[in-house]
């Protein structure tokens, strides 16, 4: 883990959130932290964290996602391969590759997460649940289920060029 450090990495704070528990006495409070931490080159983690103060909560936050972080196939360092859809519980997203200049169109929690992660083009759309936690886990889901040309060539023991030239005739 000690590599990591020494890397420049984005944090995101994506949302603090004030838990109860309720005791004899009253009630004792809590800081539940989401962050988002990536190096804009592909790979990018979220992580939670709860504490009695929030700065405790964050930095616990941050070294779970540290730890959660995850490589992200890009197509030219802007944008993702092809479209996707991620699932959660009851959120819903898709993520859609976006043309040159497009920007970032996307909502709340995923937003912070494309930064993160270097994608400067893509649309995205979250449906169901607007639950953080939920929306994020959809976006893994998505990612995860993202692949790249080259991974889909070595499956098919065809040549990339072959893949990709047959999907522009497609078109």
């Amino acid at each position: 883990m000690m590599d990591n450090e020494n890397k420049d990495f984005s944090e995101h704070l994506v949302t603090i959130n004030r838990v109860a528990k309720v005791v004899k006495g009253g009630r004792r409070f809590g800081f539940a932290a989401i962050m988002i931490v990536g190096d804009n080159k592909g790979r990018v983690g979220y992580g939670t964290g709860k504490a009695k103060e929030v700065p405790e909560a964050v930095r616990k936050a941050t070294e779970d996602a540290k730890s959660k972080m995850v490589r992200v196939h890009l197509k030219d360092n802007r944008t993702l391969h092809h479209d996707v859809i991620g699932r959660f519980g009851a959120g819903k997203v898709i993520l859609r590759s976006a043309a040159p200049g497009t920007g970032i169109i996307a909502g709340g929690p995923m937003r912070a997460l494309f930064e993160s992660l270097g994608i400067k083009d893509v649309v995205a759309k979250s449906t169901g649940t607007s639950n953080p936690h939920n929306m994020l886990k959809a976006t893994f889901n998505a990612f995860k289920r993202s692949e790249s040309p080259k991974s889909i060539a070595a499956k098919r023991s065809k040549k990339v060029s072959e893949i990709v030239n047959a999907k522009q005739a497609e078109n």
